[in-house]
């Protein structure tokens, strides 16, 4: 899996790239901390939930089935959120973290279409280190899987966000 950091980066760009007249401060910040949501999964553990079931790691919760029902959940109880474009925004910013799951070169892969499929899936390419968990994260690994998050997530991110940042900024130029 990328680090929980790289996991709320990508809802954190997006909603520099669309700006916050679309997904507001509050909202991003939900996004984020649905990005990373998914991988509570792992308590599963503790109560001999094994990881290849489908509500094992990398399961349902990494689904783009279940990051759909959280967000239609919190539009039900949260006003802010009760918009077509926050509601998409919080199901992409969910079902990110089985879609970075699925391109990290280690685990089993992850169930993007549970509960139609719980095959675990990987991307064709699987260019993310798996990062070390626990304690092993502070290693030499820890630091290459960072260096390989910076490099394929981090950065086009980064990209993403300047140019919609830029694209609005030249659009009210224009106008």
């Amino acid at each position: 899996m990328p680090t929980v950091f790289t996991h709320a980066v990508v809802p954190l760009a997006l909603a520099v790239a669309v700006g916050r007249t679309r997904v507001s401060p509050r909202l991003a910040i939900v996004g984020a901390v649905l990005a990373v949501l998914p991988d509570a999964d792992v308590a599963g553990f503790r109560f001999g939930i094994e990881y290849a079931h489908e509500w094992g790691h990398r399961g349902a919760t990494h689904s783009i089935v279940f990051a759909a029902i959280c967000a239609a959940a919190l539009s039900a109880i949260w006003k802010e959120a009760r918009s077509l474009v926050a509601f998409a925004f919080l199901t992409l910013s969910m079902a990110s973290h089985g879609v970075l799951d699925t391109l990290t070169n280690g685990g089993l892969g992850a169930a993007l279409l549970w509960p139609f499929d719980n095959t675990r899936i990987f991307a064709p390419e699987t260019p993310i280190l798996v990062s070390p968990i626990g304690r092993n994260f502070f290693s030499e690994r820890g630091l290459d899987t960072l260096m390989s998050e910076l490099w394929w997530i981090w950065l086009p991110c980064a990209v993403i966000a300047l140019v919609g940042w830029g694209v609005r900024r030249a659009a009210r130029s224009w106008n």
